[in-house]
């Protein structure tokens, strides 16, 4: 439970940074569960980070690319668009992780389009599924 109530915090992070009521963030986070705030172990602080980090990887033609997006910046990838919303890490005194907020669609107008949180320590709990790329988040620095 506590480990769900982790994935809820970034979300709260993001309403903060961006003046929206809490269950505004939850609506464009779909894939971030609801949970109630009354949990008796607090969680862990987020340390919010200006860079994210990511790898994309065009899956036909093997070829990899290291992209570093500040937040806020929005960047092409084949006919992918990667906007980068909020990047957040764990404090030196936790366990290491990062989760940044992504928008991603498709340009091609398939209907491909990600929007949500991805966490580095843990990509397939919320991926992009695209046939053709793929996204991961590797690390946020400030």
């Amino acid at each position: 439970m506590i480990r769900s109530f982790q994935l809820l915090l970034p979300v709260a992070l993001l309403a903060a940074a961006t003046g929206l009521p809490s269950n505004a963030a939850h609506a464009q986070a779909p894939s971030v569960p609801a949970l109630p705030l009354t949990l008796a172990t607090p969680p862990p602080s987020w340390v919010v980070r200006g860079v994210a980090e990511l790898q994309a990887l065009d899956k036909v033609n093997a070829r990899h690319s290291v992209l570093s997006l500040k937040v806020g910046e929005t960047a092409p990838f084949g006919t992918l668009r990667i906007e980068v919303l909020a990047c957040v890490v764990r404090p030196p005194d936790q366990p290491q992780d990062a989760a940044t907020f992504l928008s991603i669609t498709d340009t091609t107008g398939e209907g491909v389009n990600f929007r949500g949180w991805m966490f580095a320590s843990q990509p397939a709990l919320s991926m992009l599924q695209h046939p053709v790329f793929d996204i991961r988040v590797t690390g946020c620095r400030p």
